[in-house]
């Protein structure tokens, strides 16, 4: 099966899917199947965006590039 790499937007949306489908009745194992990941991504997903509006999620991954890249100058200075 091939991997897909999906974006902070794209994950909000399917967890408010899920959120849908179990207020109708579905289970999450049914709703995270009809969405097309498995439980245990659902729940890692939800763990890290959770409460999140698409906005504070862009703003999350903006905010992990720059610590990634202020942690690198350090190391790029003692070279």
């Amino acid at each position: 099966m091939a991997k897909v790499k999906y974006t902070p937007e794209q994950i909000i949306i399917k967890l408010r899917e899920v959120e849908v489908l179990c207020g109708k009745g579905s289970s999450i194992a049914e709703a995270v199947r009809q969405i097309g990941v498995t439980e245990q991504t659902y729940y890692r997903w939800r763990k890290e965006y959770g409460n999140m509006d698409t906005q504070q999620a862009k703003r999350l991954k903006e905010l992990e590039k720059e610590n990634a890249r202020l942690k690198k100058l350090p190391a790029d200075i003692r070279r």
